[in-house]
């Protein structure tokens, strides 16, 4: 079984505009000539704001036919996000967490995305890496962040960044179940604004090597919201290019309410609390520290943890292995970890309880019993500083161990669109830092 062990890195998810590469020993190392700060501060000065990230993972083939694991050769590839605040500068960041070897990115371009592959007319923009280089090498358990490009970014708008790989990358690092359209062609087509070098390509739902972009030129504050999690926040059953997994939801919310900030998804599918996954990726405890704790404007996370923890020791499946019996109050013990980790960051901490799950594969008289106890210790513990109840917000009222049929993707573990909005409208706006 292959444990995942977390690296050290010196600079974090955000760093300067200046493009940086680290490697897993935590050394850094200037993707230009000339050396650049890496701290908190020089981020701050800069007045940069995550408005879309997603949480990486080894190459697998996941849930549905997807790339990673062979990997580009000469081939270019066309990712859209979505991302929740604005500005009118944007980077990227792009992670080579679990590459065996550097990562060649030959050129990279951003642009607000148009129709399917298409880009809005005017608004491509060739990104650079250290000094205007086009080009970056991205090292093995590294990262680099782009320099900024010149571009008005309106708050849930998409955008389209496109890298193109002319060499051969050996298996991609992966966001798994992105349900966004990704689109590959061959050759070089990082300036194609109509899309036409697409058309005939093939596509995933997955993203490839990006792991965030941050916007910058509007005031820079300490309120993103962060939902860390499972398949239920990285939003398994929303539907494909729809953008309405319950953090999407989240957004759109806060933005009606005229209380827009941005809300960044932390969520993998077969996530657990407790243990590393070959198949999923790493716990909770190890993500915590890149996906929530490194981002210095993040002022409040939304848990929701434990289900895969419970249900997975319930079958016998080779892709739920470690599947240990976790006890309840070892899950309590790792919500705890969180909590206090957080809080030491100054940031607010908001307890998910866990949906029902009758009917489902490892829905079982023991896992329902657990996931009522660790629910009852969410709500009424105040370990937490506020409690977001979706369970109770998509039960069906006649059998509040099962999901409401209308809310049901199909499953009976997760939740369609609709239940999705049902969990977003479960967060107190008021709660949020």
């Amino acid at each position: 079984m292959t444990v995942f062990k977390s690296t050290r890195r010196c600079a974090r998810m955000l760093v300067p505009a200046l493009a940086l590469a680290v490697g897993a020993t935590g050394t850094v190392a200037a993707a230009g000539p000339a050396p650049a700060a890496t701290s908190k501060a020089a981020f701050a000065s800069g007045g940069w704001t995550t408005g879309w990230a997603a949480a990486m993972q080894r190459p697998s083939t996941g849930f549905e036919p997807n790339w990673a694991e062979a990997g580009f050769s000469d081939q270019t590839v066309r990712q859209v996000v979505r991302v929740t605040e604005g500005g009118t500068r944007a980077r990227i960041r792009l992670s080579n967490q679990y590459g065996g070897s550097p990562l060649e990115v030959t050129g990279a371009t951003i642009a607000r995305a148009g129709r399917g592959a298409a880009v809005s007319p005017g608004s491509l923009r060739h990104l650079t890496f250290g000094r205007g280089a086009r080009s970056v090498v991205v090292p093995a358990g590294g990262q680099v962040v782009s320099e900024p490009a010149d571009l008005p970014v309106k708050p849930l708008e998409s955008l389209t960044v496109t890298l193109y790989l002319a060499g051969t990358t050996g298996p991609a690092t992966t966001h798994l179940q992105g349900y966004a359209t990704t689109y590959r062609a061959s050759g070089d087509h990082r300036a194609d604004t109509d899309g036409s070098a697409f058309r005939e390509g093939a596509t995933t739902h997955s993203w490839y090597y990006l792991s965030g972009v941050d916007l910058a030129g509007e005031p820079p504050h300490r309120d993103t919201v962060v939902a860390l999690g499972d398949s239920i926040t990285d939003g398994f059953g929303s539907g494909n290019d729809t953008d309405s997994r319950y953090p999407d939801q989240l957004a759109a919310r806060l933005a009606a309410a005229g209380k827009r900030r941005p809300v960044l998804n932390a969520g993998i599918g077969g996530g657990m609390l407790l243990s590393d996954s070959a198949w999923f990726g790493e716990k909770l405890g190890t993500r915590l520290q890149r996906d929530v704790l490194d981002n210095p404007r993040v002022g409040t996370v939304i848990v929701l943890a434990g289900l895969n923890d419970i249900g997975f020791s319930e079958i016998d499946r080779p892709t739920y292995k470690p599947d240990p019996d976790r006890s309840v109050a070892e899950l309590i013990a790792g919500h705890r970890a969180i909590i206090r980790r957080a809080h030491a960051r100054g940031i607010k901490v908001i307890g998910g309880t866990l949906l029902p799950m009758k009917g489902a594969e490892y829905y079982t008289a023991t896992s329902a019993a657990k996931i009522r106890q660790l629910d009852r210790w969410i709500r009424t513990s105040g370990e937490y500083d506020a409690v977001a109840d979706f369970a109770r917000a998509v039960a069906d009222p006649a059998d509040p161990e099962r999901l409401r049929p209308e809310f049901d993707s199909g499953d009976h573990k997760h939740p369609n669109a609709a239940g999705y909005r049902a969990m977003a409208a479960a967060v107190n706006l008021a709660d949020l830092r």
